[in-house]
């Protein structure tokens, strides 16, 4: 399969997971509403899925598989890290089992006027977060099978959270709520579980000789762990700048929950085409520079530069265009005003100018990573946040909540300069004239077309779909010719 056809298998994936994360979240809000219980379950949950986003997934399998491939995909490593990561799985775990009524009060220091809502989360807390173990590992167990380019079973691992988690909430209608709320921790914890048994069995299906062994302290893992250890202080950096935007947003009634929603409407397309490109892309490089094959990391460049900006130019100028009509009408109903519309049509206006930026810089950094570089993508992304939150901090007085999607979108250009300057210092990329000509064209393209839709009425719903459909109907042929022609 070609590294465009991996790239499209994960990111359908990706939008199923989206679609079921979505139903999820509705079902949750039935059951449990906007109070109580809702507060305790999604403070509960928030835990193991920081330490997911930390240490887990993409962190874990940028350091991971370049250098698992540039040892020739040697299991006696392979069997070290994967043993020495439960190990150290196993005692964060219990170390925050016993310190869980400490962490869940500086988390959520408002829930210390309830005793009864604060002893509740710690409860729930201390079964969710075994989910750590198991989803963590199976994080590895993740870039084991990215390394050998199966990515579509492991694209569909989160679906299973959802789907197990809608179907626990369905069953559990006949229960109180607060028992509905332990069954939801515990399917929690077997939905990690059960990701983490069916990776182990395709892995032991295909003969990869994974298994746990005594682990040994040796070069190569104080070298992972060491290179592990900085892109979690980068990811860490990346949590604190956003909970600044959300406290500098605060001061302004209303701000948090517009910036929520345009931040959720514009990572959409990006969650389904960057997060793709990045899966695929970290194995397909990490083993072309293994081979010591620069000019395939340099075609596989440009192939993804080419069919990213292909599909995210429209997205970025349809999200645009339709932002209003959009926010309108899927969330104008009961409480929600007007004046909340524009709001947030704004935000996602300015913050979707981004999407091309983060789409390279997505390029950029997994190169670096499959060069094995950890402390460039780490330092840019300190630096870039940096701005963000130096723009957050002084444009707030001036423009107020806007001044978070604009500190976005030049942290996130700023990013990518600083990427592609260490990439090209070290003659990393190589992108072709063509491929620079076809991604102005594809941004021509959409921006032509997303002027004739800017004077297009919608007055409802129905036209709203009509106008989304009839745009993605006139853009793709052409731009597919594009990629083919140039």
């Amino acid at each position: 399969m070609g590294l465009g056809k991996h790239i499209f298998g994960v990111g359908v994936m990706t939008g199923i997971s989206r679609v079921f994360g979505f139903l999820r979240d509705l079902c949750i809000a039935h059951i449990f509403g906007a109070g109580r219980l809702s507060d305790v379950f999604l403070a509960a949950f928030k835990l193991p899925n920081l330490f997911r986003d930390l240490l887990g997934e993409g962190a874990l399998s940028s350091i991971f598989i370049p250098m698992y491939t540039a040892q020739n995909k040697n299991e006696n490593f392979a069997k070290n890290v994967f043993s020495w990561l439960m190990v150290v799985l196993l005692f964060i775990t219990l170390v925050f089992e016993i310190l869980m009524p400490v962490v869940v009060w500086i988390l959520t220091p408002g829930f210390a006027d309830d005793p009864t809502k604060m002893q509740l989360t710690v409860t729930v807390s201390r079964i969710m977060f075994w989910y750590v173990v198991f989803i963590c590992g199976s994080a590895f167990l993740s870039a084991i099978l990215n390394a050998f380019s199966r990515f579509l079973l492991v694209a569909f691992m989160p679906v299973l959270l959802n789907i197990m988690l809608i179907l626990a909430m369905v069953t559990a209608l006949w229960f109180a709520p607060e028992t509905v709320l332990y069954i939801m921790a515990f399917t929690v914890v077997l939905s990690g579980i059960v990701q983490f048994g069916i990776l182990w069995s395709r892995i032991r299906r295909h003969h990869f000789g994974l298994r746990l062994i005594r682990p040994r302290w040796t070069p190569e893992i104080k070298s992972m762990f060491k290179r592990l250890g900085i892109s979690i202080v980068g990811n860490g950096f990346y949590q604190i700048t956003i909970i600044v935007g959300t406290l500098v947003a605060s001061f302004q009634s209303g701000a948090v929950s517009w910036l929520y929603y345009s931040d959720r409407m514009v990572q959409l397309p990006f969650a389904l085409i960057g997060l793709a490109v990045g899966t695929v892309l970290i194995s397909s490089i990490s083993n072309a520079m293994a081979a010591k094959n620069m000019p395939s990391v340099y075609r596989q460049q440009n192939v993804s530069m080419r069919k990213s900006m292909m599909l995210i130019m429209p997205c970025m100028v349809g999200l645009f265009v339709l932002a209003e009509p959009i926010i309108k009408y899927l969330f104008e109903y009961g409480a929600w005003t007007p004046e909340s519309t524009h709001a947030v049509a704004l935000a996602i206006m300015i913050q979707v100018l981004v999407l091309p930026a983060m789409m390279i810089s997505q390029i950029y950094s997994k190169t670096l990573y499959a060069s094995q570089d950890v402390r460039t993508p780490v330092k840019t992304s300190i630096t870039s946040l940096a701005v963000a939150i130096a723009i957050y901090l002084t444009a707030f007085h001036f423009i107020g909540y806007l001044a978070i999607p604009v500190g976005v979108v030049v942290s996130g250009y700023l990013k990518n300069y600083l990427l592609r300057r260490a990439c090209k210092r070290r003659n990393l990329i190589q992108p072709s004239k063509k491929t620079w000509v076809a991604m102005g064209a594809f941004g021509a393209l959409a921006i032509v077309l997303g002027a004739g839709l800017w004077f297009v009425p919608i007055p409802n719903i129905f036209i709203l779909f009509v106008a989304i459909g009839g745009f993605a109907i006139l853009y793709l042929p052409i731009a597919y010719l594009i990629d083919k022609k140039i």
